[in-house]
């Protein structure tokens, strides 16, 4: 519905749409000598109170111009409203959508638009430490619900005028802000036209989160392992858009999007790049033993026990007969017990309070085990390896990632209790077959561990190890081959 000249006609409709909406104010009056009336509408307590009143209404109220009312909204526009972005709008929907944005919108009689003030306000908490990717060195700062500040705390970091930003609206009700980050010269003009492509086509009626969007974007929407990243942390935002890739900030949500990827990114962690690389290196190596160890460790010691114990040493094979001979349950069942019950003490810890989630873990890990133990149902060797697989998958500084191998530890165990160490390898093949199937925007998800030579095979230099800063001279291959040197490197 276009906006009409007649003031009353507008007010009929913006009243009618916001019937019932206690927090959308609404007021009526006159300006110069009574003549020209004007309607002001916005959102209450997500907008800025103060611009309202200063840069509005005194403005509005005591420097008019004498001019005919055709041309007196021009007027406010130009000289008149004191407010850096004030836009002209034509369509009475486009005027709905404004206001619960948290701009302010003006009509008047005998103008057939209104104009759009942006006085936007909204409650937020302030910049807070990362939760979730927690490190010793480097910035500690996090993204946080509002989507402004989070562009804030990127462009901060690149100050680079080819750092560019489009924006989306997502979701036929919530209408969520998206704003779709990139370098300009980095990043694959195929990847920026299929994700753009793919936002404007998204079919919700509602966007609350950033895992919404990953869900949606995702291609393989069945597998258990990540297709896209996300992360809470500016800095590995700002290195990912040096890195060729498209970040989208998400409103109403602290974390932000990062794609393509593969299953590199994973394991790196942003301290990687603010320590000496012979520790990080080592430290990162670590993790994909981890990563092997959180899958298999359960399903090998159930195909080793049940199907295979002359591979175990003798003197060990004897102590863990002995410690399971009062043990009601199969080596199987014992796993599985184990194994479900540091799960739930692992969703315990993360739904409760932080100063009680701590103690909660453990209590649970310590005391349950313990008396476990003491009562015949689980022998303590299944105790060490579901603790030493727990802790395996912290290890990995991805929490998505870990529930995609969360889930494939399953089925190493499933198949192993079948079939033993020939059950055992074939799961192992199976999820490897699985992640060599995937893709992101076409770069190989098991990149750089196959197909490394389309670029040179510089991308080991950041993988397993991490070579110094000073080797490493290429950008990966989610940057446009036309732009892999990194300027500045000696």
């Amino acid at each position: 519905m276009q906006i009409s000249k007649n003031l009353s006609e507008n007010m009929i409709a913006i009243k009618e749409a916001f019937r019932d909406c206690g927090d959308v104010v609404m007021r009526e009056f006159v300006v110069g000598s009574g003549k020209s009336r004007i309607f002001m509408i916005y959102t209450d307590n997500i907008v800025d109170s103060h611009t309202i009143h200063d840069f509005i209404m005194t403005n509005l109220m005591s420097r008019y111009k004498e001019c005919n009312e055709s041309g007196l909204l021009d007027a406010f526009m130009d000289d008149i409203i004191a407010v850096g972005e004030v836009g002209k709008i034509n369509e009475i929907q486009q005027a709905l959508d404004a206001v619960l944005l948290g701009d302010t919108v003006l009509f008047m009689d005998g103008n057939a638009f209104a104009l759009q003030v942006s006085t936007k306000g909204f409650p937020s908490r302030g910049v807070n430490q990362a939760q979730t990717e927690v490190v010793v060195l480097g910035p500690k700062d996090a993204f946080l619900e509002v989507m402004a500040t989070n562009i804030v705390l990127i462009r901060r970091r690149i100050r680079d005028n080819r750092l560019k930003l489009k924006r989306k609206k997502i979701g036929t009700r919530s209408k969520t802000d998206v704003a779709m980050m990139y370098m300009e010269d980095l990043v694959r003009p195929k990847t920026l036209e299929i994700v753009e492509k793919q936002l404007d086509t998204m079919n919700l009626d509602a966007i609350l989160d950033s895992g919404y969007v990953v869900q949606l974007l995702e291609k393989r929407w069945a597998s258990p392992f990540p297709q896209l990243q996300m992360t809470e942390r500016p800095d590995k935002a700002a290195s990912a858009l040096l890195e060729g890739r498209v970040v989208l900030v998400i409103d109403n949500t602290p974390v932000v999007v990062m794609l393509p990827v593969t299953l590199n990114v994973f394991f790196q962690a942003a301290e990687d790049y603010y320590d000496r690389w012979q520790i990080m290196s080592f430290i990162r190596a670590i993790r994909y033993v981890a990563a092997v160890v959180a899958i298999s460790l359960p399903g090998l010691y159930i195909a080793l026990s049940v199907y295979h114990p002359e591979l175990i040493p003798t003197a060990l094979a004897i102590k863990i007969a002995a410690t399971r001979q009062n043990i009601p349950f199969s080596v199987v069942g014992e796993v599985i017990i184990m194994e479900l019950a540091f799960e739930l003490l692992r969703e315990a810890g993360i739904r409760l309070p932080s100063p009680v989630s701590s103690t909660i873990g453990i209590v649970g890990g310590i005391i349950i085990g313990s008396a476990a133990v003491e009562a015949g149902i689980v022998s303590p060797t299944v105790v060490i390896i579901s603790a030493l697989t727990g802790i395996c998958s912290f290890v990995i500084p991805n929490i998505a990632l870990v529930s995609g191998l969360r889930l494939s530890k399953y089925v190493t165990i499933f198949l192993s209790a079948i079939f033993g160490l020939f059950g055992l390898w074939i799961a192992l093949l199976l999820i490897l077959a699985h992640l060599c199937s995937l893709s992101s925007y076409g770069i190989p998800f098991m990149y750089p561990f196959c197909s490394a030579s389309v670029n040179d095979d510089i991308d080991w230099e950041d993988t397993i190890l991490r070579l110094p800063l000073q080797k490493m001279k290429r950008r990966p291959i989610f940057t446009r081959p036309s732009a892999r040197g990194r300027k500045g490197r000696s």
